[in-house]
């Protein structure tokens, strides 16, 4: 749980928000809080997909089609990284920087050591759908540039980007829908501690409101954002079609959400 400040006009004064009774408020910390429900999932690969993108029977069999196709992709990338990581000693470096590269989609400086391979191999794994850039509100998939150098792929939401950068949102080509596979358990088959893969600096400052009054709120990294920073991170186009959401209640009148 997380302690709100309230602002007020003409700047915050960052003191605890307290409601008409005088009580201290508290809300949950965002979905970043999240991570630790899936840390304790006994799973070997688990589906993540937002509660209001599910559609009716009707219009699933897309959803189901490149939910799998995601997995098998997830599966492969899984194989290589432990076969790389169990025989290292069997495959060149240049071989295992390559896939590095194009198939985990990690940029990592041309001298990187065998140790820094290593390292980036044994990551949790997510394969996350995408789909084209329709002007929905949320994030999107970026490179992003480590404070070592490396850069990998990452799910950016618009309150981690400067306000005067946030144009390249509405530019970007592809949508994050929130659909996600993931890969828990490394090379020996042990669950990996994924509150070890957390980039604490991602949390962030959002502005809501409780009983009418403005408020803000410090939130946990995101659950698909910085809880999931240090991932090895691949995203699939997928169809528009697994794209179903409900944000306001005329989304049910839209054909997606009709049985026929």
């Amino acid at each position: 749980m997380t302690l709100l400040c309230q602002p007020s006009a003409p700047a915050p004064t960052q003191s605890p928000f307290r409601t008409d009774d005088g009580k201290l408020l508290f809300r949950p910390a965002g979905h970043g809080a999240l991570i630790e429900n899936l840390n304790d999932i006994d799973a070997d690969i688990v589906f993540i997909k937002n509660i209001d993108n599910v559609t009716t029977d009707h219009h699933r069999a897309d959803t189901v089609q490149y939910k799998c196709a995601l997995a098998g992709l997830l599966t492969e990338l899984q194989t290589r990284a432990f076969e790389y990581l169990n025989n290292f000693a069997a495959h060149g470096i240049d071989e295992i920087r390559a896939f590095i590269r194009n198939d985990l989609c990690v940029r990592v400086a041309p001298d990187a050591d065998a140790d820094t391979l290593r390292t980036i191999l044994n990551r949790p794994i997510r394969v996350c759908g995408v789909v084209k850039n329709i002007g929905a509100p949320g994030g999107g998939p970026f490179w992003v540039r480590g404070d070592d150098g490396t850069e990998s792929l990452q799910i950016v939401e618009s309150s981690q980007i400067a306000p005067d950068a946030r144009s390249i949102m509405n530019t970007s080509s592809h949508f994050n829908p929130v659909d996600l596979v993931c890969g828990v358990r490394d090379a020996h088959g042990n669950k990996f501690d994924l509150t070890k893969f957390i980039d604490p600096k991602t949390g962030f400052i959002s502005d809501k409101s409780s009983g009418g009054r403005a408020l803000r709120a410090m939130e946990r990294p995101g659950l698909w954002n910085g809880a999931m920073a240090h991932w090895n991170t691949i995203f699939v186009e997928v169809p528009i079609t697994t794209f179903t959401p409900v944000k306001v209640v005329c989304d049910l009148l839209s054909p997606m959400h009709m049985d026929k």
